[in-house]
Order: structure tokens, then sequence, then C-alpha cells
């Protein structure tokens, strides 16, 4: 039973990254869940096993970028606010589920009626490292969590959609690097400030921090036998209510 379960969450995880390049390159509205079904390589009854709709595998997309971007935790909480969002500009490039997620965000066929948007999670994630950064000292009297939190979504939004349009996100690690370095010592102490790490390779090498420990934790883990797979073979329901078909 163990063995089918992690089975079924792999192929889980396939039909996500389809569709993370589905949505990625044809944004919600021109995305299909044949398409999906196309690039998984699976039965759309795999899919549907797993999700009711087009918008329920815009919603997965984006609960998945989230636990692809848990940076580990620091001492220091303004090191952590810094490096989720550096974490989140090194993987745009290279990461499809993350940057479907970004696009589903400010993609109006997604947002203004299916109400699919990753921002609010990264507003209220940035508020709780900002909240203990405060508990901790290391924020400016003037600083509110939830004002700074949601410029910086908005900021970071705002600099990636630049990235793109003039380099192909070739310089987006640089921009959002700048960004950090305007913008935190209007929040930071100077103490903290001056120990910082906003460097634009900052976020390469915390996702190698967080590689290495995953490839550790799995090394540790028992090989498991193979067993059947849980999820069914039919073709599921014919047509998509979203213009799936």
């Amino acid at each position: 039973m163990v063995v089918r379960q992690e089975r079924a969450l792999r192929t889980r995880r396939l039909i996500l990254e389809a569709a993370a390049s589905v949505f990625d390159e044809c944004g919600y509205e021109r995305a299909t869940i044949g398409e999906v079904v196309a690039r998984a390589g699976v039965t759309r009854g795999a899919v549907y096993f797993h999700f009711a709709s087009k918008r329920d595998l815009a919603q997965g997309v984006i609960e998945e970028q989230f636990e692809a971007e848990a940076v580990p935790e620091r001492s220091c909480k303004l090191q952590e606010f810094v490096d989720t969002g550096m974490v989140v500009t090194h993987l745009v490039p290279i990461d499809p589920l993350v940057s479907a997620g970004v696009r589903l965000s400010v993609d109006q066929g997604a947002d203004s009626r299916m109400g699919i948007d990753a921002a609010p999670g990264w507003i209220a994630r940035l508020e709780r490292l900002l909240v203990a950064a405060g508990e901790r000292g290391e924020l400016l009297p003037h600083v509110v969590p939830a004002e700074t939190a949601g410029l910086m979504t908005a900021s970071w939004v705002g600099v990636q959609l630049q990235s793109q349009r003039f380099t192909g996100r070739a310089d987006l690690a640089v921009r959002v690097s700048t960004l950090y370095r305007h913008l935190m010592p209007s929040v930071a102490v100077p103490g903290v400030l001056a120990c910082l790490d906003l460097a634009p390779d900052r976020g390469a090498r915390v996702y190698a921090e967080m590689t290495a420990a995953r490839q550790q934790a799995a090394d540790s883990e028992p090989a498991d036998s193979e067993s059947a797979d849980s999820e069914p073979a039919d073709n599921g329901p014919a047509g998509d209510a979203d213009g799936a078909s």
C-alpha cells in the first residue's frame, strides 16, 4: 500500500510538471487538459483521478510551487526573508512549476474569474517572517510587516516582468539583488543589515543547500519494492468544462 501511494504521488508530480509547462507556455485560458495528458504521457483518467478540473490543476501548480521553495530556517529571519525571494528568483528560469506559478499569478484569465493567485500566499509567508524578525529585534521601528510583505511581493513581480520583457529573465537574479539592496536598508537595523547576504547568486547557493539536504534524506530511506499503481486506467470524462477537450 505504501509503495502504491508513493507511485501515485510520483504520477501526480508528473502531471503537475506537465501542467506547469502548458500553463507557462499557453497561459490559463488556452491551456487544455488534453495537452497536459499528452505531455505527461498518462491517461486522461489518471489526470482526473488527481485533479477534477483545469482550475484544480492550476491551483495544484500554485501549491506545489510553495513546497518547492521552502527555504532552510535561519537564526536571522531577515536572511530567511531574503533567501525566500532569491530562491524563487533562481528557480523561475529553470523550473516550470515556479515559472508557471508566477504566470498564473499575473494571468488575468486565471485571476479575474477563477481566483487563482499565489500572491496572497507569498504575502502571508513573508509577513510571518517579518513578524518573527521583529520579535528578534531585526526590524527598524517604523516597519509594518504586512505592508512590507505586500510591497516586496509587488516589487518582485514587477522586476520579474521587466526582466522577462527585456532579457528573457537572463538578468533576473541581478535585478532582484538590486531590489533587495534598495529595500533592506529601510527594513533592517544596521547591525543586521551589515550581515545580510544579498548577492545575485544567493538563491543558487541556498538552492544547492536545499538539494543536498533532500538528497541526503533520500539516501537514508530504505529501497522499496515495485508494486501495482493505485490509479484508474480508464479515460475519465469525455471533456472538460474549462475547455480541455
